[in-house]
């Protein structure tokens, strides 16, 4: 079961000039790589306020709704996720308090190439603001139908989650922006960010692989991924429905159907041929359905299955079988889990109240999507009083030994031993 060719260090070795201009030369540098990237440079990089608000006006009525109401059902999950402090009473005189705390400031990518993303403005600023970031930079990539600034429907978006500072910039010049902080022409600046989230193309991946350290990533994203376990019991329309939804992002899309029944296999495939023929993107579409990246794995039964789907760990995996939850609760590794046949990958991407910035490429074996966590930094606060740390010193002077660092050991004993060092 490949996954879709990516070169990401290939991809970096192409983005390392871009990055290195706009750490040298700053706002001039993001200007003329959009406009040789993008063919539009902005006209200024900060989209300002009024712009943004001209947006949420013109925004269409119903789309509006639909983003109020994926707002309050992402701030009703994420809201749940912020984790409280915690003291250990390690010993009587002794503690250990856990404090979360929130990064002081981030940049979010919002992808606009081949399709807009609004609802990718909601699932990186909800957590970033249910975290309690107070500082936060929003970059989408100037669009040349707009007048070179980002798409209406992602500024209304920001608008609507209180968002002001917003940049026209995209690709990895966006992402070098971030890390290294410009002074703009107007004056004012683009302070650098600690954190950068969000998913983007191949070159955004590759930038923010080169400036991991520099600054902290959520992911690497990859191109989306869905896989569906399903038994004789799914609907066909269902799952092709699903495999399409995936596969209209992309030509690297991956599509992948596990099951143990030949008929549905053959059921759907049908049904995908029906349904591509009927929809907008059919020549992206087929293109990934037909792509290495897709395929229909015939499994001997459900356990088999579920050695697939784990081994395969896909940033989205349905399951739609006979007691569907039970076999949920079974999956190790995925980015989401969809269970039973009305919660569609697509309710994920935009009004289930999670998160769609998900682990691809098997990432989802070691990595968790975007969340609350992704922005907090848990700290140790150790308190010890003179009687709990003479308690515990013979301890830590013999494992300081057994290291053969006897300075550590010195430390404790200039408190416990009286006349130490004459």
């Amino acid at each position: 079961m490949p996954r879709a060719a990516m070169d990401v260090a290939d991809a970096t070795e192409r983005i390392r000039p871009i990055l290195a201009d706009v750490r040298d030369r700053g706002a001039s540098a993001v200007l003329e790589w959009s406009q040789r990237l993008d063919g539009v440079a902005p006209p200024s990089l900060r989209v300002p306020p009024d712009r943004i608000q001209a947006a949420l006006a013109g925004l269409d009525a119903d789309v509006r709704t639909a983003l109020h109401e994926s707002i309050r059902r992402a701030r009703l999950v994420h809201d749940d996720q912020r984790r409280a402090d915690v003291t250990t009473v390690v010993v009587p005189g002794g503690t250990v308090t856990e404090r979360w705390l929130p990064v002081s400031r981030v940049g979010l990518y919002v992808p606009g190439g081949r399709a807009v993303y609004p609802s990718s403005v909601v699932m990186n600023v909800v957590p970033a603001q249910a975290a309690g970031v107070p500082s936060l930079a929003v970059v989408s990539p100037p669009q040349p139908d707009f007048g070179g600034w980002p798409h209406p429907a992602i500024l209304a978006a920001c608008a609507m989650l209180g968002v002001e500072e917003v940049y026209a910039v995209g690709g990895a010049q966006a992402v070098a922006m971030l890390a290294y902080g410009i002074d703009l022409p107007d004056g004012t600046s683009c302070a650098p960010v600690e954190l950068v989230t969000g998913p983007g193309n191949i070159y955004v991946t590759a930038a923010k692989r080169a400036l991991q350290g520099l600054i902290g990533i959520d992911s690497e994203a990859g191109p989306t991924e869905i896989a569906v376990l399903a038994d004789d019991s799914a609907d066909p329309a269902h799952v092709a429905a699903d495999l399409i939804s995936q596969a209209e992002h992309d030509v690297l899309a991956a599509a992948v159907l596990v099951t143990p029944s030949a008929e549905l296999a053959d059921a759907v495939e049908a049904e995908v041929e029906r349904q591509v023929a009927l929809t907008k993107h059919a020549e992206r579409i087929r293109q990934a359905l037909t792509g290495a990246q897709s395929a229909v794995v015939l499994v001997d039964g459900l356990d088999h299955g579920l050695q697939v789907v784990d081994a395969y760990a896909a940033e989205h995996l349905e399951i739609q079988t006979r007691d569907a939850r039970e076999v949920a609760m079974r999956v190790r590794n995925a980015g989401a889990i969809f269970v039973g046949a009305f919660a569609p990958v697509s309710l994920g991407d935009y009004c289930a109240g999670s998160n769609h910035v998900l682990p691809t490429a098997g990432s989802a074996r070691h990595s968790s999507g975007l969340s609350v966590q992704s922005f907090l930094r848990g700290i140790h606060i150790v308190e010890y009083d003179e009687s709990a740390l003479r308690e515990v010193a013979p301890h830590v002077i013999a494992l300081a030994g057994a290291e053969d660092l006897p300075g550590h050991g010195d430390a404790i004993r200039a408190r416990v031993e009286d006349g130490f060092g004459s």
